[in-house]
């Protein structure tokens, strides 16, 4: 039997006004990337996002496309390649209670503030991960101000967000979801655009889907808030369209 609608709502921490608040303000995303696991677990609502085997291509490279405008802001070495088919060995660290790959010398983060917040990510299909699972890591561990101050790229929507921290409303909320990341898709990549599809697993073991799309700015990825609020967001079975990549 399935469970209500109405009595799930009320008792996840995920619905409540501060973090809905928090979340409604600009990058309603990752409110919708947590309340999939509302849902009962393996009831899958969506089809899966098309072109999900892109990823396990080999690389292509266009000579025209192998750089753009800007280096690394931190001196990382950038990449030819334009799709990853296979999970990176990776080193991971917890940002908060969200395990985040890390690999300074290479994929990124090559910059860490004093206040923690994670940044300079290699312009490589590697750095473009890397740096989505550390902007959503960041977001959701009490760095959401910073994240639209320092890590958004130029938009009307990060406009929005900016004029909202100016008036003093809470860009941040109280309650961290509990989430970590269990998989990827690379659904495009170009040195200065990528999208990136995470698969990620919640606490009571619901797994859910939601894309982000990058920007390469000032030789770093930054996050292209949508103007509408969100991107597709699905509840999903399995792993089975993604490539399976999990710091714990």
């Amino acid at each position: 039997m399935s469970q209500s609608t109405e009595s799930t709502t009320d008792s996840n921490p995920f619905t409540k006004p501060g973090f809905i608040i928090a979340a409604a303000l600009v990058v309603a995303l990752i409110a919708a990337a947590v309340v999939i696991f509302l849902l009962p677990k393996g009831q899958d609502t969506t089809q899966p996002a098309p072109g999900t085997a892109a990823s396990a291509n080999p690389a292509t490279t266009s000579p025209s496309a192998t750089t753009v405008a800007g280096k690394s802001v931190c001196g990382l070495p950038s990449s030819t390649e334009t799709a990853l088919g296979a999970a990176p060995k990776s080193k991971w660290d917890l940002l908060g209670t969200m395990a985040v790959p890390n690999d300074p010398s290479t994929a990124g983060p090559g910059t860490v503030g004093k206040d923690g917040l994670r940044s300079c990510f290699a312009q490589s299909p590697t750095g473009a991960l890397y740096a989505t699972v550390n902007i959503w890591a960041a977001s959701f561990n009490g760095y959401a101000k910073q994240v639209y101050l320092e890590l958004s790229a130029d938009s009307p929507s990060r406009d929005k967000a900016v004029q909202a921290i100016k008036e003093g409303k809470d860009v941040g909320s109280g309650t961290s979801p509990k989430v970590q990341v269990a998989g990827f898709i690379i659904h495009s990549y170009t040195p200065g655009t990528a999208v990136v599809e995470l698969a990620i697993k919640s606490a009571d073991g619901g797994y859910g889907a939601f894309s982000t799309s990058l920007l390469w700015e000032d030789g770093d990825w930054k996050l292209d808030i949508p103007a509408a609020g969100g991107g597709p967001v699905r509840q999903i079975s399995d792993l089975g369209s993604f490539i399976p990549w999990a710091g714990v």
